[in-house]
C-alpha cells in the first residue's frame, strides 16, 4: 500500500468533502481542474467574501511511495485528487466541506463557533423509538437522492480527460457503499489486465483515520437530511459475544427460513438492493460500479467461516490491542508485526 496516496485521500476529504460534489463535474470544471463552487450564503467561490476559506492549489506530499504499487499514472486515485482537479477549496477557521459551507467536526452554529459533543451509544442501549428512529434515518437515506454528490460511471481517460463528463445520481446511503467500494478497488489497468495488490483504506496506516473520517462525514450527511444534529451511529459491542446478537429482526436481520443467504422477510432491510457488488464483472469490463440495484442484501447471520473466524474477539483480545504501543511497523502492510493497527484490523 503507497501511504502518500492514502494522506493525499485523506487530505481531499477535507476540500471535496465527498469525493465528487454535483456543481464540479461539469466539462469546465474537469477541463480546467478547478472544484472551488460558491458557498449559498453569499455567493461567492469557497465563501470567500465571508471569510470562509479560498480558492487554491492543492498541496501533494512528496513523500516517497511504497514498493507494493509499482505503476505511476494508471490510477484515478493516484496523488488524489489531482486527476480531476489541482485546485479546490481550502477552509479557513472551523469551516470544511466541498464550498466550505460546513462546520468541522465538533462545531457548530452559524459561524462554527459554538462547540458540541455527540456521544456513540450501544444499540442495545437505545429505547424502541430511538432504535426505530434510527432505522427510519436510515431508510431515508437509502431512498433519498445525494442533493449534493454524484458518482464518475467511469475512469477520467474514458471520460476524454473532462470533456464528456460521466456521473450519475446516487442514494444518499449508496454514496458511502460507493465511497468504500472506489477506494478499496482493484485498479484497471486497461484491456484484461488488472492489480489486485492496492487498496487505499485496508492493510496499511490509514486504515483508522480512513473509516473514522467515513463514519463521521456519514453522521454529518444524516444529521443535514433529517434536520436531527445529534444522530450518531450506535455501535455494537461484540466483546465476549458468543453468537450475533444484533442479527435478528429487532435490529440488522435474522435468519430466512428457506433462503440461507438472504435476511427473514420480516427484517427492516430483507427488501434492500445492494450495489457494488459485482467486483469481477467491473475488472472484467474494466469499469466501474455505477451505483445500480444488484440484488437483495445476501447475509448469512451467525453462520460465517468457523475456521477462519472461529469466535469473536473477547475482551481480553482487545486488552491485549489496546496494550500495542507502535501503530504501525515494518513494511506497513497486512504483514505488520506487533502493529496496533494491523491487529486491530486482524
Amino acid at each position: 500500500m503507497l501511504l502518500v496516496v492514502l494522506y493525499c485521500l485523506l487530505w481531499s476529504f477535507q476540500t471535496s468533502a465527498g469525493h465528487f460534489p454535483r456543481a464540479c463535474v461539469s466539462s469546465k470544471n474537469l477541463m480546467e481542474k478547478e472544484c472551488c463552487p460558491p458557498w449559498t450564503g453569499d455567493g461567492s467561490p469557497c465563501g470567500q467574501l465571508s471569510g470562509r476559506g479560498f480558492c487554491q492549489n492543492i498541496l501533494l506530499s512528496n513523500a516517497p511511495l511504497g514498493p507494493q504499487f509499482p505503476f505511476t499514472g494508471v490510477d484515478d486515485r493516484e496523488s488524489w485528487p489531482s486527476v480531476f482537479y489541482n485546485r479546490t477549496c481550502q477552509c479557513s477557521g472551523n469551516f470544511m466541506g466541498f464550498n466550505c459551507g460546513n462546520c468541522k467536526f465538533g462545531f457548530w452554529g452559524p459561524n462554527c463557533t459554538n462547540r458540541r459533543l455527540l456521544v456513540r451509544r450501544n444499540i442495545f442501549d437505545l429505547s424502541v423509538p430511538e432504535k426505530d428512529k434510527f432505522l427510519a434515518y436510515l431508510t431515508l437515506a437509502k431512498h433519498t437522492i445525494s442533493p449534493d454528490y454524484v458518482i464518475p460511471t467511469g475512469s477520467y481517460g474514458q471520460m476524454n480527460n473532462g470533456s464528456t463528463p460521466m456521473f450519475s445520481n446516487i442514494s444518499m446511503y449508496d454514496l458511502f457503499v460507493w465511497m468504500h467500494y472506489y477506494v478499496s478497488r482493484d485498479t484497471l489497468l486497461g484491456g484484461s489486465e488488472i492489480w489486485r495488490d492496492i487498496d487505499f483504506a485496508h492493510e496499511a496506516p490509514g486504515f483508522l483515520p480512513w473509516h473514522r473520517l467515513f463514519l463521521l462525514r456519514w453522521e454529518q450527511e444524516i444529521q443535514m437530511l433529517t434536520g436531527d444534529e445529534n444522530f450518531t451511529v450506535p455501535y455494537w459491542d461484540w466483546r465476549d459475544a458468543e453468537s450475533c446478537d444484533i442479527c435478528t429482526d429487532e435490529y440488522m436481520g435474522g435468519h430466512h427460513p428457506a433462503n440461507p443467504n438472504l435476511l427473514s422477510p420480516a427484517s427492516f432491510f430483507s427488501s434492500w438492493q445492494i450495489v457494488c457488488s459485482r467486483l469481477e464483472e467491473y475488472n472484467s469490463r474494466q469499469t466501474l460500479c455505477n451505483g445500480t440495484p444488484e440484488g437483495p442484501l445476501l447475509r448469512n447471520p451467525g453462520n460465517h467461516d468457523k475456521a477462519r473466524t472461529p469466535r469473536l474477539p473477547s475482551s481480553a483480545d482487545v486488552e491485549f490491542c489496546l496494550s500495542l504501543t507502535q501503530y504501525e511497523s515494518g513494511p506497513m502492510d497486512k504483514a505488520a508485526n506487533f502493529s496496533f493497527r494491523n491487529t486491530l484490523e486482524a
